[in-house]
């Protein structure tokens, strides 16, 4: 009888041992949801935490900006983010296109809200390189009337889109600049594409060098940018290089840009 107590004690015991582990475990896991740790909780947010310092690779590229960065006129639509891609890697680099960003038709001051969303802070921070191409739209809006001679601007026209986007600009290159320092901004600067056009040839020529004067300023304020001259190449081989459309470049004039990126780069 008293053997048979001392079973019925011992697994009466045992029994309320486990119970209190099992409410002990569940009152640690409720406490765990309801109040995470710090480590937790790092490792919760951190793959949508845009601010934190991220770790980009050094060659890995976004391209960001208008036409031009997307590519529009390459039949192959590489434009000069793949394009410059592909010449990195050729040189010995390990380089890859983290994100396009390019829209069509955008200004600089469609381009400043952009800088703000999440995602496109995401892809900017997660590059070792960004491809800036922006402007073109603010200079010459409208771009078929200006290719059929229906509508040339006028130089105040022109003086004032040139005064209105260059702080919108310097406000661009600044908000790339804080969401990733340590990469390599190269901004592509811009050429006259109706230099073939006797009434665009002067006033167009005046606008993009001006412009191309006030982004050089823009980018010299910081360190880690580059601005690679595109007004040479379209200049004299407006046939060999722009696209039907007589305004975007074509995959050879995407080609000649990359190459001169890449040169810039790996200087």
């Amino acid at each position: 009888m008293n053997r048979t107590s001392r079973i019925w004690r011992s697994a009466g015991i045992a029994s309320a041992v486990s119970t209190l582990l099992l409410l002990a475990g569940f009152v640690y896991a409720v406490s765990d949801i309801a109040h995470p740790s710090a480590e937790a909780g790092a490792k919760a947010v951190a793959p949508s935490g845009m601010e934190q310092a991220v770790k980009a690779g050094v060659w890995d590229v976004t391209s960001i900006g208008d036409s031009l960065a997307k590519g529009t006129g390459d039949d192959t639509g590489s434009g000069f983010a793949r394009r410059t891609v592909d010449l990195l890697n050729k040189e010995g680099a390990t380089s890859k296109l983290v994100n396009n960003l390019g829209i069509n038709g955008l200004t600089t001051e469609e381009l400043l809200p952009m800088l703000e969303d999440p995602g496109v802070k995401y892809a900017l921070q997660h590059a070792g390189i960004i491809l800036l191409s922006i402007g073109g739209n603010d200079l010459f809006n409208g771009t078929e009337t200006l290719t059929t001679g229906e509508q040339v601007p006028t130089q105040a026209e022109i003086d004032a889109a040139i005064d209105q986007s260059s702080a919108k600009f310097g406000q661009v290159v600044a908000q790339i600049k804080k969401i990733n320092v340590q990469a390599l901004l190269v901004y592509v600067g811009l050429y006259n594409p109706f230099s073939d056009l006797e009434g665009m040839r002067d006033i167009g020529n005046d606008a993009v060098a001006r412009w191309n004067a006030m982004a050089m300023k823009a980018l010299g304020d910081y360190d880690g940018t580059l601005v690679v001259p595109t007004y040479d190449l379209f200049t004299n081989n407006s046939s060999r290089y722009l696209s039907s459309d007589h305004f975007h470049p074509n995959g050879d004039g995407y080609q000649a840009i990359a190459e001169r990126m890449v040169q810039g780069i790996a200087r």
